[in-house]
Parts: structure tokens; sequence; C-alpha cells
């Protein structure tokens, strides 16, 4: 076999070659505003400044281009509502809503291991900060 012709390498269950098409997608679920979106959309359709309001520290331009990359990937999608001035909504699609468990899954898990990363981290610093 041909490994430069077959890139179809096996790790822990995972085929590498589908590793391109799935690393956009995990990109998107790995951002951080991204991510708080889908969770304050979670409760309904919301209007660009009370997504703001809700996520604190998004800056306008980041909540702008997270809602566009979010609206591409068909997690969201932008209603606008003709009046002066239009009115915008956002909310999650069928397929925003199918993420939501597992990024509070992630969340969750992320709480409850918060002081086990914390203390790796400091033991981790504390090594390296030895070695020098």
């Amino acid at each position: 076999m041909n490994v430069t012709t077959n890139p179809r390498v096996e790790l822990a269950g995972v085929h590498t070659a589908g590793c391109k098409n799935v690393t956009p997608v995990l990109n998107r679920v790995g951002d951080k505003w991204s991510m708080l979106i889908v969770m304050a959309l979670s409760g309904g359709s919301m209007r660009f400044n009370e997504l703001k309001r809700a996520i604190d520290g998004i800056s306008q331009r980041m909540l702008t281009r997270s809602l566009r990359g979010l609206e591409r990937d068909g997690l969201v999608s932008r209603t606008v509502t003709p009046s002066i001035p239009p009115r915008v909504d956002y909310e999650l699609t069928e397929l925003g809503e199918s993420l939501r468990q597992p990024v509070k899954a992630l969340g969750d898990w992320a709480i409850e291991h918060i002081e086990c990363i914390r203390a790796a981290q400091e033991r981790y610093d504390a090594a390296e900060a030895d070695a020098q």
C-alpha cells in the first residue's frame, strides 16, 4: 500500500482523511463567541443589541462576524422585518438547536473539571519555572 496516495490513517477510530472536512466545523464550535451566541439564542429569537447586552465583553464587530459565520454554517437564521428602522432578529435553526446539548455538555464538563485543570496548569507552570 502506498501511503502517499492513501491518507486514510486511522487514529483512535477516526479517519484522518475526514479531518479536513471536520476542522472548519470544529473551529466554529470551538469559537468562544459563537458558542456564547448559540447559548444566548437557546432561549429564543433575539435582536442584535439584545445579543450584545447578553454576551458580556463582545464587541459589535465580533458579534457581527460571529453571527455571519453562524448564519453561513446554517446554525443561525437572520430575519429582517421591513420597518423604520429595519428590525433584524436572529434565532437558532434546527441545526443550531441540535448543537445546544453538546455545547451545554462541554460547558458542564469544563465547570466540573476546572479545579483539576487549574491544578494541572499550576504544576506545569511551576515545573517550567524550575527548569529555567
